[in-house]
């Protein structure tokens, strides 16, 4: 095995499957007419996975648990569920409140602020396209089809559009958080 496959491997046996058991707990509790809890569990490591080789993860916690409801929220769309009535909507940094200690979630509220600050500092197109590859997690392919461009535009606009953020977090003082 290389040296880069090894720290990968390392940094997701460190970084990431420490949280496997919170997810499940949160995805069954949270999302109870969803069947294969296990299957969402593992399609987001996947994209974190896929995420984390063309670039640093700043916070892997919440893109598992964000990437996982927006899976969890396609899976019911997809059955054609219905939101009970009465169920307010979910917004992402509840789901830090409700999973880490209270300076914890501050901390991950303050972090998210700024990486949506990163995201709204970027030029439309990279803003687009980071947006929906590395929020939504959506594919080349995909995000090229809901934008009308070409998938070589996606791939360029995207790397673009991270390395426009990772200066902008060094710019900014949050190298020990964000880049590594």
């Amino acid at each position: 095995m290389k040296d880069r496959e090894k720290e990968h491997a390392r940094w997701f046996v460190d970084e990431v499957l420490p949280h496997e058991d919170d997810l499940r707990a949160w995805l069954k509790a949270r999302f109870p007419m969803v069947r294969e809890v296990s299957d969402l569990v593992q399609e987001a490591f996947s994209r974190l996975l896929k995420i984390h080789e063309s670039g640093p993860v700043a916070n892997p916690r919440a893109y598992l648990f964000v990437v996982s409801r927006n899976l969890a929220l396609n899976q019911i769309r997809h059955l054609r569920y219905e939101r009970p009535e009465g169920a307010e909507e979910l917004d992402p940094l509840s789901i830090v409140d409700e999973v880490n200690s209270p300076p914890e979630s501050a901390a991950l509220k303050e972090e998210l602020q700024h990486l949506i600050q990163a995201i709204q500092s970027l030029p439309e197109r990279c803003r687009q396209v980071v947006t929906l590859r590395k929020i939504y997690g959506l594919s080349q392919k995909e995000v090229a089809e809901k934008l009308g461009i070409s998938v070589h535009t996606v791939e360029a606009q995207g790397s673009i559009g991270l390395r426009k953020c990772i200066a902008y977090f060094r710019r900014n003082g949050y190298t020990a958080r964000f880049v590594k």
